[in-house]
Order: C-alpha cells, then sequence, then structure tokens
C-alpha cells in the first residue's frame, strides 16, 4: 500500500497516537517523546484520522492539509512517522485501523498511546471492550482529567489490567494498561484553531453598504429624466 512504511527487518515496538491534528503542535510531539523514552520504544506512528467520529466536521481543515502540517511539525523527530491509513481503509475506526496493521505488519508490537481526556469517553468508541483486548494501552496525563481517568468505565472496567508505571515500563500482551504522569503541556489543537480564527478575518475588506438616495433625490433625477 502507498505511503505505508516498509516491512521491518526485526522486531519492533511502535506506539501508535492517533487523532485529527487539527493542528498538530509541541504537545503531540510531547506526549511522542514521553512515550518514547517511558515505554521503550522504537518508533511513533501518527495516525491522523480524515474525521473522528465522536468529533464534529465543522472547522476540520482537509486532510491532505492535515498530514502535511504533521509532517512538518514531526519532520525534526527521527522516531516519528506520520500517515493516514484510514484514508485507504475506508474506516474512520481506531479498532478497524489496528486490526489492519497488525494484519500487515504481524511482526510489530503495537501500543495505543493516548490522554486522559480520551480514556474518560473511552466508553462511547466503536468496540472499546474488545479494543482493549486488542492491544497495550498507554494514557498520559492531561489536565484537568487524571481524576475523572481513574473513575471512569472503562477504567474500571479493566482494573484488574492495570500495570503500575515505572520508570522505564514494558508492557506486553492486552489486555494491559497504564497511567503515566508528566508535567503538563500547555498546547491544545482547539486553542490554537480559536487564536487562529480571528488572524484569518484579518485583512479582507468589509463590503461597503450602498448608498441609500433621498427621496428629495429621487425627485430632481426623474424631474431631469
Amino acid at each position: 500500500m502507498k505511503h505505508f512504511p516498509q516491512q521491518p527487518r526485526k522486531r519492533l515496538t511502535i506506539g501508535l497516537l492517533g487523532g485529527s491534528f487539527n493542528p498538530a503542535h509541541e504537545g503531540h510531539l510531547y506526549i511522542s517523546q514521553q512515550a518514547y523514552q517511558r515505554l521503550q520504544i522504537d518508533q511513533v506512528w501518527w495516525l491522523v484520522s480524515p474525521q473522528n467520529p465522536l468529533k464534529s466536521s465543522k472547522d476540520m481543515a482537509p486532510l491532505k492539509a492535515r498530514l502535511e502540517q504533521s509532517k512538518r511539525i514531526a519532520a525534526k523527530i527521527p522516531f516519528i512517522h506520520v500517515m493516514a491509513p484510514e484514508a485507504e481503509f475506508k474506516s474512520n475506526y481506531s479498532f478497524d485501523t489496528i486490526k489492519r496493521l497488525q494484519k500487515m505488519y504481524p511482526y510489530i508490537h503495537f501500543i495505543w498511546i493516548m490522554g486522559a481526556d480520551n480514556l474518560v469517553q473511552f466508553h462511547r468508541w466503536y468496540r472499546w471492550r474488545a479494543f482493549f483486548r486488542l492491544l497495550p494501552i498507554a494514557v498520559f496525563d492531561r489536565a484537568p482529567y487524571t481524576l475523572k481517568a481513574f473513575c471512569c468505565k472503562a477504567a474500571l472496567r479493566y482494573k484488574v489490567s492495570f500495570k503500575k508505571p515505572k520508570k522505564r515500563l514494558k508492557l506486553g500482551k492486552a489486555p494491559a494498561w497504564t497511567f503515566i504522569r508528566m508535567k503538563p503541556h500547555p498546547a491544545s489543537s482547539t486553542a490554537i484553531r480559536k487564536k487562529a480564527a480571528p488572524q484569518q478575518s484579518v485583512g479582507k475588506k468589509k463590503p461597503i453598504p450602498a448608498k441609500k438616495t433621498s427621496a428629495k433625490k429621487k425627485s430632481s433625477l426623474k424631474k431631469k429624466r
């Protein structure tokens, strides 16, 4: 398939970070670097989604623009690879994407990477219970969702599969998940879009309203005709 990494010559452990990346920012780089160090993985793959099923398409930039911008910002990190597999798989569900990737790359051990905010709503994801049994999951802290994450439906359902985080952690077979605390990063795609919105309107000329012609002037014009 086009735009997919070649089959590795050795067994690798790769973290999958899925999202809209609308736009990609330093926070995505930060969580990728934390995952690389803490989980002892070989690479991080950014999976840019054409359309998140749980998000509105309003204000969503075209996939091509988001993909190119993600590649630019990740270019300085050699272990990050950016792709949009769902564009070829014709599915927007992460569960289906992972199943396909596991079939394509049988010698790769995949780990799902996500923020605490996603764990809170994980029970809304397509086939979320089967998802937990599909691959290990590393949840990274994100304010203000810390407490909510530990009390959410998914965390309680799979509490026996929780692995205590260590300085360098290896996640084995699923179901297995961990919660990694880290210093918060201020970057947010939503905040970036809100900040950019007023700037996009700068320079746009407002339409000049048509001048109203007074009744007196209209009368004089008729007389001239």
